[in-house]
């Protein structure tokens, strides 16, 4: 048994305990909370810090596969640009395998406890076997054009079907707005709804695509025709934004995530409330992959202010220079300051838990949870914001 204090521990279901005790078994799940308060007296076999207790995080977006391109694309080329650089280095001599480990590993170590990790094939699958993270992998369908559709779809069945052998947690997603036809979209949905798993799709993720459903003209349009070298005259602009576009293809029955953001307006927010339940949709916030390619944040203050359920995610690390969700909140506080600490623990934990349906085990210090145990140090406790100093440091 171990018995941890802190200045303050966060719980994620009740407000800061100052002096807090957590006592957890040997194998870190959690047996008690104690609130000493002001009356907190040294204690034998108790471990104390001066920092903040917090669960583990919950990285709810990431693309292992991706390890292997740390630094292979400049910062700031642009949304279209960076298509083009990973279609063109993706699948570039590389060991991959060992690329991902060590960034499995470096996500344990930075305090991530579960990661939803989108994949494109079985890649990534012995590193998730052998990880000490939980992760729910987002198998990715992608087809623009209708004649690919049940090729698409076949391809991410059979990869899906490698990951549920391997008694892991999968579901088959698309990949944007922009890159899955219709007949594609209705063979995915139709899956979700049957497997019933966690929903995720790239949304709003450049200005390019909103050009693209409103006109079929921009940066992406471009980069099919002229890159891609694909037939286009299929594609018929709605005159709407991608996200209101998409609306029927997204199962109502399912825990949606979408990913980025950067380009949603209130008005997709006021329609996708009467077309779903905000209970289970989940904005799921990448804010330094966001810089990193097109240096443009989500609108954080709306998300904020329509009370949404927000989540943090890392991206790959094609686009961040790490895979750590204590610095995507150092970056929301640099950017959004309004945004208190309570805050950003509940987005990298119970948020991230919630989306991928796993809060029975992760995301909050409740007896008989085994969420890990977060160390935060760095902190101004006068204002109870994160200083540029902050680290995380992994207990249990």
């Amino acid at each position: 048994m171990r018995k941890i204090a802190a200045t303050y521990v966060f719980p994620g279901t009740t407000s800061p305990i100052k002096n807090g005790i957590l006592v957890c078994d040997d194998e870190g799940t959690v047996i008690d909370i104690l609130d000493r308060g002001d009356s907190f007296r040294e204690e034998a076999g108790v471990e104390f810090y001066s920092g903040i207790l917090t669960p583990g995080f919950v990285n709810a977006h990431c693309h292992l596969e991706f390890s292997h391109l740390h630094n292979k694309i400049e910062k700031h080329a642009g949304f279209s640009g960076f298509l083009e650089k990973i279609n063109r280095l993706r699948d570039e001599p590389a060991n991959k395998e060992k690329a991902m480990q060590i960034a499995d590993r470096k996500m344990w170590a930075a305090g991530i406890a579960a990661v939803g990790d989108v994949s494109n094939s079985d890649l990534s699958l012995s590193v998730k076997q052998k990880s000490r993270n939980y992760y729910h992998t987002f198998v990715e369908a992608f087809g623009f054009h209708p004649s690919r559709a049940e090729r698409a779809f076949n391809k991410a069945a059979e990869v899906l079907e490698s990951f549920q052998k391997a008694d892991l947690s999968a579901s088959i997603v698309p990949h944007s707005p922009y890159s899955v036809s219709q007949d594609l979209f209705e063979k995915v949905l139709n899956e979700a709804r049957k497997n019933g798993g966690p929903f995720s799709i790239h949304n709003q993720e450049s200005r390019a695509e909103t050009e693209l459903f409103l006109s079929g003209e921009g940066d992406i349009a471009r980069h099919f025709t002229n890159n891609l070298k694909l037939d286009a005259t299929h594609f018929k602009p709605t005159g709407k934004s991608s996200l209101q576009s998409i609306l029927p293809f997204l199962p109502k029955e399912n825990q949606l995530l979408l990913i980025h953001n950067t380009q949603t307006k209130k008005q997709d927010i006021e329609v996708l409330k009467q077309y779903r339940d905000l209970a289970k949709t989940y904005f799921v916030l990448c804010p330094n992959s966001n810089l990193y390619i097109e240096n443009e944040l989500p609108p954080i203050d709306l998300f904020r202010d329509e009370k949404l359920q927000i989540c943090l995610g890392t991206d790959s690390l094609a686009s961040n220079t790490e895979l750590s969700i204590l610095q995507e909140m150092l970056t929301v506080q640099q950017n959004f300051p309004e945004t208190s600490l309570e805050e950003l623990l509940s987005w990298a934990c119970l948020n991230g838990a919630k989306a991928l349906n796993i809060d029975d085990t992760f995301g909050t210090f409740e007896k008989g949870k085994k969420p890990g145990v977060n160390l935060i140090t760095g902190i101004d406790f006068k204002t109870m914001k994160l200083t540029s100093n902050a680290k995380v440091k992994r207990l249990i």
